[in-house]
């Protein structure tokens, strides 16, 4: 599964807050039942365009990664849940809304199915399941 989120926070504070993102990406694994591998690597960005500058931060899970991207400026994120194992997509998507003090979102969920007992063909012919909302 791979939950993207992209949404305009009305906590500018939050959005440049690195120990928060520290924080968020280190306790927020384990919320949806996943297992943190790596600790949270979380970096400031200041690029040629000043409204583009913001924090980004990413942490390994075994399950695959947790990613997400601020645009101070613009009080934007760009939030990624990528997972080989299921979970509860709507709590995720709360939690983010909640945490993140997002007031405006939208999300996409794509459900990468892995192919079961090496049938990979079969699995190509089903197209992958793109789920938008708004």
């Amino acid at each position: 599964m791979h939950l993207i989120i992209d949404g305009y926070s009305s906590n500018q504070k939050i959005l440049r807050d690195e120990d928060f993102l520290r924080k968020w990406l280190e306790n927020y694994p384990a919320k949806i039942g996943m297992t943190r591998i790596s600790p949270p690597y979380v970096i400031k960005y200041i690029g040629p365009v000043l409204e583009d500058w913001g924090i980004s931060g990413f942490v390994f899970i075994a399950e695959s990664h947790i990613g997400i991207h601020t645009f101070v400026e613009r009080n934007y994120v760009n939030i990624d849940v990528f997972s080989c194992k299921d979970f509860d997509t709507e709590k995720a998507i709360k939690d983010f809304r909640e945490g993140f003090q997002l007031a405006k979102l939208r999300t996409c969920l794509i459900d990468r199915e892995w192919p079961k007992n090496s049938d990979f063909i079969g699995a190509m012919a089903n197209p992958q399941s793109f789920v938008y909302h708004e």
